[in-house]
């Protein structure tokens, strides 16, 4: 019998699928879950030390001896602070040492209680990765107790310490759990130079009939060609390189059915800004995910990660497509069914005629571009204006997605600008241009720098929450409703400035705006209401048609 402490359970469940076999133990009473649950699993072997700082040392031994990674398993309080000198020791050493430590609960800690202190990080620098169990009360804090685990086996994987710091709530000795969970291990592959993709991976994919490739941010060309491939569902948006805007944000608010489940998703590049895709991906709980990422950091979007294949993402990318269209196997319904769900959203969304508003300057920003046939770069910044991006934008644009924060969007531009060779667009909300507004005062900025500003007095984004509109704080406090205009703003930085306030002076504004020379910044503010925003962006992005 194992003990009932899930964080526990997890924890002995993925060091023996990672194939840890040997464990020294130190005594105490908040880890006697932990050495109990070692002692008990028939694939490791417990090796008892009372002395926790020759215990590390006795630890790094039989990982030299083994050349396999060692655990060793100490109380709460000063005895994980005694390991310190081993650990220091294995760092150096690249020895593949997983530090485990008992704790107790957070809220107990610094609370004059009986071994406590902090210990998550005590170990500072001299481990490669140091994660912090939960004791976990839903289905998402078991999933995140499962990634902490895997995150710091995987990274022992690379040679040296580690530390998983294991907090257990009283009562301690409850032994009535018949078996360990079955716990999913996170793999991660380096794919040697006769094969790009590992033989796990290959085999997931000959055996998928329903195969999806996520591409997240990304800014490099990937070279695959979605339009041959009748097996092949490629999901992106305007961050990355295609040519087309792929409309799957919109395809989904109108059929998120489960006859566009996969059953294997291939994800490459970075973030993605549908929260309306991750919600159902995350929903395929029986597909598997394998993220391509050169660096093989762990990121499991979709909470259903089982490997990691670090190599180049356009050499890999290409291989699966090929694979995808070699083995035939692919659900006819599955492809056609998203092939016919993004093209009716596209046709809906370039029929849809918005009323003026910021989605109107979008799609004739966006249509003015692809009129001009313009070689230029453009830059959106967070919030409305990316997810506009996203429904109208057939080009690669850039943005502020690592952590898709207010600040620096403009700023982010000007940069980009001062050292390009070509017309350098953005296009940015009030609070994120007002926020940033000190990008203008700046000597390096000319005329190749165009930016179109989209005023409508508020976060107006905030306004789409469900339930904030019962708070008497929405307006003023949390979308921070405002009277500022940016023409003294751009007076002050010697900025070309425009404005419109209807549809004929967008328009106007906008062939200012692309055809005027200037050997300074150009800035067209667009006046817009926030409810008739709110109303066309919600028609659009809903498929609530008028």
């Amino acid at each position: 019998m194992y003990c009932n402490k899930t964080n526990v359970n997890i924890l002995t469940s993925l060091l023996v699928a990672h194939g840890v076999r040997r464990a020294v133990v130190c005594p105490g009473s908040r880890n006697a879950a932990i050495v109990h649950n070692l002692n008990e699993c028939p694939d490791i072997e417990c090796f008892p030390v009372t002395d926790e700082r020759s215990a590390g040392f006795f630890a790094i031994g039989i990982a030299q001896a083994t050349e396999q990674a060692v655990a060793v398993c100490v109380t709460s309080g000063s005895a994980l602070l005694n390991l310190a000198p081993a650990v220091a020791e294995a760092y150096y050493q690249h020895v593949p040492l997983i530090v485990i430590s008992a704790d107790r609960p957070q809220q107990w800690i610094d609370q004059l209680d009986g071994q406590t202190l902090p210990q998550p990080d005590a170990l500072g620098r001299f481990v490669r990765k140091a994660v912090q169990l939960p004791e976990p009360a839903n289905a998402d804090e078991r999933w995140y107790c499962n990634r902490l685990v895997n995150e710091a086996m995987l990274e022992t994987q690379q040679g040296g310490p580690v530390h998983i710091n294991v907090p257990i709530t009283e009562p301690l000795f409850c032994f009535d759990v018949p078996e360990l969970p079955a716990e999913r291990a996170i793999r991660r592959y380096f794919p040697n130079i006769n094969a790009v993709l590992p033989n796990d991976f290959l085999n997931d994919l000959h055996h998928s009939h329903r195969p999806l490739i996520v591409v997240g941010q990304y800014s490099k060309s990937l070279n695959i060609n979605t339009n041959d491939n009748d097996s092949l569902v490629v999901l992106h948006e305007s961050l990355s390189v295609f040519d087309q805007t792929c409309n799957f944000d919109e395809a989904l608010a109108a059929n998120a059915t489960d006859s566009l489940l996969p059953d294997l998703v291939v994800y490459v590049g970075n973030t993605i800004v549908s929260k309306r895709l991750k919600a159902f991906l995350r929903k395929a709980t029986g597909a598997k995910t394998w993220r391509i990422s050169a660096d093989g950091s762990v990121e499991d979007t979709f909470q259903n990660l089982c490997g990691i294949v670090t190599a180049n993402p356009e050499t890999v990318l290409q291989e699966v497509a090929r694979i995808i269209k070699d083995c035939n196997a692919a659900d006819k319904t599955f492809v056609k069914s998203w092939q016919t769900a993004i093209s009716e959203a596209r046709a809906k969304s370039m029929a849809y005629k918005p009323d003026y508003s910021q989605t109107l300057a979008v799609r004739l920003f966006e249509q003015k571009i692809g009129q001009e046939s313009t070689d230029c770069h453009v830059h959106y910044a967070n919030s409305t204006s990316v997810r506009l991006a996203n429904i109208y934008a057939n080009h690669h644009v850039w943005c502020n997605r690592g952590v898709n924060g207010i600040e620096g969007s403009l700023s982010t531009a000007a940069g980009f600008a001062a050292v390009a060779d070509k017309t350098t667009f953005c296009v940015i909300g009030d609070l994120s241009f007002f926020y940033d507004q000190n990008a203008l005062w700046n000597s390096n900025l000319n005329g190749n720098l165009r930016i179109l500003l989209l005023n409508n007095g508020c976060g107006a984004i905030f306004n789409q929450l469900p339930g904030l509109d019962k708070s008497a704080a929405r307006n003023r406090f949390v979308a921070a409703e405002h009277h500022t205009s940016a023409s003294g703003i751009c007076q002050q930085n010697n900025v070309l400035y425009l404005s419109a306030n209807n549809t004929a002076e967008l328009e106007a504004g906008l062939e200012e705006l692309f055809k005027t020379q200037s050997d300074r910044p150009i800035l067209l503010e667009v006046f817009t209401s926030a409810q008739t925003d709110e109303k066309m962006f919600r028609e659009i992005t809903l498929n609530n048609r008028r």
